[in-house]
């Protein structure tokens, strides 16, 4: 396998089934993510704490899977090496792809981007790393993967603070039309959740936004 990412929690291979498994199925790839043991822990509370990990993002997969969000399929959990074994995402990143592409397609997919967020709200998750560095486009559907620091929280509040990370994001990468591009995401979120709560939504956002501005003033001030 060829580790191909390295975080603070984790290591990232890629993989195929036989390598994992020694079944060959049309050497189909796999990602294999390995949390690794941090050895300035205690070690039980090491090993609780990979555990509990471990097996979270293995259910808020396995939840986002049934309410219809485009994620990667879970093969196998192993608590004994605290790895998740899962499908890989073949495609290319949104990043790269929303500054290839004309304005019109580039909002049609922006307005998919919603519906994946929108419906992964509605299971009651929250991603946690909203970017599109994080979303592959693959047959014309957006997926979205790294669910590393998601979680289960289905308040206004953790929803609110996940789309502002992702306006955030595309403001930064994709400055020169993110205003628009924006506008079309939360377009797709209210196609799922309907316009009572994309006005729920936004004002959560700039109510989340004021409070930035706020502390800015005070810090400067």
């Amino acid at each position: 396998m060829k580790l191909i990412a390295q975080g603070a929690e984790a290591k990232i291979y890629e993989g195929t089934f036989e390598e994992v498994f020694g079944v060959d199925l049309l050497k189909e790839k796999v990602i294999v993510k390995h949390r690794v043991p941090k050895r300035y822990r205690i070690r039980e509370i090491d090993v609780k704490l990979r555990k509990e990990r471990t097996v979270r993002e293995a259910r808020i997969l396995h939840r986002a899977k049934a309410f219809g969000v485009n994620c990667p399929h879970v093969y196998e959990v192993n608590l004994r090496d605290m790895t998740i074994v899962m499908e890989f995402i073949e495609g290319k990143r949104l990043k790269e792809h929303l500054e290839e592409v004309p304005m019109e397609e580039r909002l049609n997919l922006c307005r998919e981007i919603g519906k994946q967020v929108a419906r992964l709200h509605k299971a009651g998750i929250v991603h946690g790393d909203l970017t599109t560095s994080n979303m592959i486009l693959r047959e014309g559907k957006v997926y979205l993967i790294d669910f590393g620091l998601a979680d289960f929280d289905s308040t206004l509040e953790a929803r609110g603070v996940d789309l502002h990370l992702l306006k955030r994001a595309m403001e930064s990468t994709h400055y020169t039309w993110f205003g628009e591009g924006f506008k079309a995401v939360l377009e797709g979120y209210a196609e799922v959740l309907g316009d009572e709560t994309r006005k729920e939504i936004e004002e959560k956002i700039e109510e989340i936004e004021s409070r930035g501005r706020y502390r800015e003033r005070s810090w400067t001030g």
